[in-house]
């Protein structure tokens, strides 16, 4: 991607230089027009001065060639026009002691802007004021320009994260910075927080104009590798000129695009880290909910009037459960989270039935074979409870990673479903119930006890059923007896009593959910 520069001035500008408003101007006509770029400024009296530009040009003259004859005054306006001009000055004097009403009426016809100075003005102190201006402003262009590029390759080169290198565009534009795949969905945003929820928030009016011209500091740069056209980086509301937010823009995609290439990043990865950095945040709480909706609402989650559903499956593949997701056609977001558990929230229209959407979706699941068990916390209307849902999910998540192979779980786990399991992984971090665990089963916790701790988990999550856990261990029953007799012996407790084996089961949740 190459990138020209042509620093410019507008109309406008130019007209608010200290030495131009000592020539008292006046813009007789094309006054709608003043915001035109000025490329360069040329300095003319000959009536076909059309043939000697290139666009972009403000024309000076004294118009003393034309003096006298209408028709090629009228003439000289439309050669500019053809031309494209950005504007023509007029010195009144001698030629023309007013502002010539052909000449006028000629340019707001064409929407020329067309400037009379009242006063005696050096034509050479203006061309030399702008020309000296737009040199420098160029240089600076290219400067910054290319302190940009080494900046953004050398967090390249030093494998720096996506984030980093749109945090760096971010300080260079001073101004949010967002970018999107190509149905403008944010995937990855960055600048003053503040002044990056105010865009989000209003992101469907911003994503539409994105799709149309740019303007009011709206700057736009596609990121497009290998003949694919695959996303965009937008500036929102730069504050610098429009030529030098370009070529930032422009800096900041060649970067991303090289980000990509290096990386063996694609678009899709980087909807799956959107997604990851809003559902942490969610998770952790540290951020409020109210705070991340606008970034839900931009990364394309429908949230209002909407039923929440958070989900949590083990050992799940982000993309495939996404890909399950797109089959069912419902709408919601998938990111890993820590510990292989992976995190689903599902927005639902109200009048549809979640229980039977989550139970279709945890039934697809185990068929496709992306996942173990998928726990659910109950509906949230409310957004601001979408972050208590997700954690519910999951410690239920947790609840059962260690259990799922022996015990009988619904398609859906919830809170009721994992009892005394569920309490004791919220109580795992307590030292009473360390102590209480360890001295529980203190007879099995070293040497040949592993094995026969392996036998008393299975026996009591089946309920002592001794057939069930002989078949589970693939041992004959005489034996299975035995090793329960052993366990008892090491122990110090009798397992047909109800309560003695309560205790020894509590203890043995308690540190399953400790080792974790």
């Amino acid at each position: 991607m190459t990138t020209t520069l042509e620093p410019t001035l507008s109309v406008r500008q130019v007209l608010a230089l200290e030495r131009v408003l000592a020539g008292e101007p006046e813009v007789v006509a094309g006054a709608a027009q003043l915001d035109r770029a000025v490329r360069w400024v040329h300095v003319a009296e000959a009536a076909d001065v059309g043939v000697m530009l290139s666009g972009g040009e403000m024309v000076l003259t004294t118009g003393v060639l034309l003096a006298g004859d209408e028709g090629a005054q009228a003439e000289y306006i439309q050669s500019l026009h053809r031309a494209e001009a950005s504007a023509v000055v007029l010195g009144l004097g001698r030629a023309f002691p007013a502002p010539p009403d052909v000449m006028r009426r000629a340019a707001e016809r064409c929407g020329l802007p067309m400037v009379v100075l009242h006063r005696p003005f050096p034509f050479a102190e203006l061309t030399e004021e702008v020309q000296g201006w737009l040199v420098r402003r160029k240089f600076a262009a290219v400067s910054m320009s290319e302190a940009v590029r080494s900046a953004l390759t050398g967090l390249i080169t030093a494998g720096a994260p996506l984030q980093r290198l749109l945090d760096e565009v971010a300080q260079h534009s001073g101004c949010p910075v967002v970018v999107t795949n190509l149905a403008h969905r944010v995937l990855a945003t960055a600048g003053e927080r503040p002044a990056v929820d105010d865009v989000l928030r209003d992101w469907e009016r911003i994503s539409r104009q994105a799709g149309g011209s740019e303007g009011d500091g709206w700057i736009r740069a596609e990121l497009t590798g290998r003949g694919e056209r695959w996303g965009r980086i937008m500036l929102c509301g730069y504050r610098g000129d429009t030529a030098t937010g370009r070529l930032l823009a422009d800096r900041a995609a060649e970067a991303l695009v090289l980000h990509r290439m290096l990386g063996g990043n694609s678009a899709h990865t980087w909807e799956e880290q959107s997604a990851q950095s809003l559902l942490t945040d969610l998770v952790s709480g540290v951020v409020p909910a109210r705070q991340l909706l606008p970034r839900a609402r931009a990364a394309g989650l429908p949230v209002n009037r909407r039923t929440f559903v958070p989900l949590v499956v083990r050992d799940g593949d982000p993309a495939q459960l996404d890909r399950v997701l797109r089959m069912l056609g419902l709408p919601g977001i998938v990111a890993e989270l820590a510990d292989g558990a992976t995190a689903v929230l599902l927005s639902l229209a109200r009048d549809q039935d979640a229980s039977v959407l989550a139970a279709n979706f945890a039934a697809r699941v185990r068929s496709e074979a992306v996942g173990s068990a998928v726990a659910a916390a109950d509906p949230r209307i409310a957004w601001d409870d979408v972050p208590a849902g997700l954690r519910e999910a999951q410690h239920v998540a947790d609840a059962v990673a260690d259990s799922s192979a022996v015990l009988d779980l619904p398609a859906v786990v919830r809170l009721k479903d994992v009892h005394l399991r569920g309490l004791i992984r919220l109580l795992r971090d307590d030292p009473h119930v360390q102590s209480f665990a360890e001295r529980e089963l203190d007879g099995l916790l070293c040497g040949a006890g592993e094995d026969l701790l392996a036998v008393l988990r299975t026996y009591l999550a089946s309920g002592r059923n001794k057939s069930r856990t002989a078949q589970l261990h693939h041992v004959s029953r005489p034996a299975l007896y035995r090793r329960l007799e052993a366990i008892q012996a090491r122990l110090g407790v009798d397992l047909d009593d109800f309560e003695q084996a309560a205790s020894v089961h509590i203890a043995l949740l308690a540190h399953d959910a400790q080792q974790g």
